[in-house]
This record gives structure tokens, sequence and C-alpha cells, in this order.
């Protein structure tokens, strides 16, 4: 805790690498409300600003003919020490009438399934009560992971259900997981999670026919 007394705003603190004392929790964040992937970025800049190693496996923001390919969040990630991503979605969104073809989304869904596994067995392998280098491989430890839209992928039938549960239950016992997506409940991570959320939406201004606006949505 700071010793700082004086009525200014707190003094920034260097970022140094370092190592999370309670993490290991399993997080759903689910809804047809705006600012699930938000708030999973939310999270993973503030673990990283405590010095903990954070990557983000996006499922499905692939982009769209009125989205940007480079979203201001890659930049923010690529500007903060510790956090990383990756995209593995198909250019346009599932399901959205925009002629991109089922079997792609299916075909990018099973490889980002596939890389997710691989970066569960990264951090397996990992000491995950240490600090892990802000610059190091995503492969070599994580201490926090975020499977972006990962729950709209099997809420699409792009992933099987199972496949998302078994990810759940293989999940190294010191690892944040964060899965987001998806307008359904997904029941079937809903009982191994050890927290829900539902962002639930009362008014959107896509419904008055509002575009994403970049800075807001991208």
């Amino acid at each position: 805790m700071s010793d700082d007394t004086s009525d200014g705003p707190p003094t920034a603190a260097p970022i140094t690498p370092s190592a999370p004392e309670e993490f290991g929790l399993v997080q759903v964040w689910w809804g047809d409300g705006k600012g699930k992937t938000t708030a999973a970025l939310g999270m993973g800049m503030r673990a990283a600003g405590h010095g903990y190693r954070v990557h983000m496996l996006q499922f499905m923001k692939g982009g769209t003919s009125t989205v940007e390919d480079v979203r201001g969040e890659y930049n923010a990630i690529a500007a903060m020490p510790g956090f990383s991503y990756e995209n593995a979605g198909h250019y346009g969104w599932h399901g959205f009438l925009d002629g991109s073809d089922d079997d792609e989304h299916a075909a990018r869904a099973q490889g980002a399934l596939a890389r997710a596994r691989e970066l569960l067995d990264g951090a397996r392998a990992a000491d995950l009560t240490a600090p892990l280098a802000a610059d190091g491989d995503a492969d070599e430890g994580l201490h926090m992971l975020i499977l972006d839209e990962v729950l709209y992928a099997a809420n699409r039938d792009l992933l099987d259900p199972a496949d998302v549960t078994a990810l759940v239950a293989d999940k190294p016992e010191n690892l944040e997981l964060v899965l987001t997506g998806g307008h359904d409940r997904p029941e079937y991570v809903t009982d191994h999670a050890d927290l829900v959320t539902n962002v639930r939406k009362e008014t959107h201004p896509i419904d008055a026919g509002q575009g994403a606006r970049k800075g807001t949505e991208f």
C-alpha cells in the first residue's frame, strides 16, 4: 500500500514482472449487451499493470467491411508490457450475411481451439507462482488467458461445447481463465465457472442504425 497521503492522484509505479497470489479462477462473460470483451481487456490491462503475464486469443473478431483490421485494443496491448494477443478469427462475423463462408469460420474456430490447448500446455509446464518475463513467448507460460468470443463460436456450432468444457477442466491450477461471448447462456460451462456475468442490453445504438464507432467498438 502506498504511503502517499496527499490529496493528489496516486503515483503510478514502474511495471516489473511479478506473480499473482490468488489467480486460478474461471470467469464467464456472456449476454446480449455490449462490453464483454471490453471487460476482459480491462482485467487484462489491470493484471499486466501488476506485472502479471496476460494473453488474449480471439476466436471470432476477424473484422468486417465496416471495421478496420487494426483495432484500438491491438495498439494499446502492443504498448503494454506483459500483455499480448493473437487473432484466429475469419474476416467477417459468422451469421452476419457478409458473404463469409461457414466452413472457413468453422476451420478458423477449430484452429483457435487447438491453439488454446497449446497455450494451456505451456502454462501447465511453467511455474505460475513465479514471475514470467513480460516479453516472453505466450507458449512459455501465462498468468491470465482470455479466450475472447469462444462462447460465441460454441453457440454458433463452430465448436463443440464439450470441447470448451474440456478446456476449462484442463486448466492449470494457477491460471486465471476468462471466456467471453455469445448471447445464449453457455450452460455447458456455467457450472464449472467461479464467476458468471450476464451482460444485458437495455438500449443499444445499433438498433437505431448506428454502426460500429472507432474508439468505442473497435
